[in-house]
């Protein structure tokens, strides 16, 4: 699916966020990278095969 030079990480690797963004919709919380996955603004990820990644945003530590 990826075009980029070097090649955008895939929907399986550990870093696919990293890869480009093709159609963001900010006003609806999500957006769809180059290796298909989409990527929601609470970080839950939805993979090209179906399988659903709960969001992991960071957890705030009290200093």
């Amino acid at each position: 699916m990826c075009k980029h030079h070097p090649p955008c990480p895939s929907a399986d690797a550990t870093d696919r966020e990293a890869a480009q963004v093709l159609a963001s919709h900010p006003e609806q919380g999500w957006a769809l990278l180059c290796n298909g996955v989409l990527l929601f603004e609470d970080t839950g990820e939805l993979l090209p095969n179906g399988q659903i990644i709960a969001p992991h945003r960071p957890v705030a530590v009290p200093v």
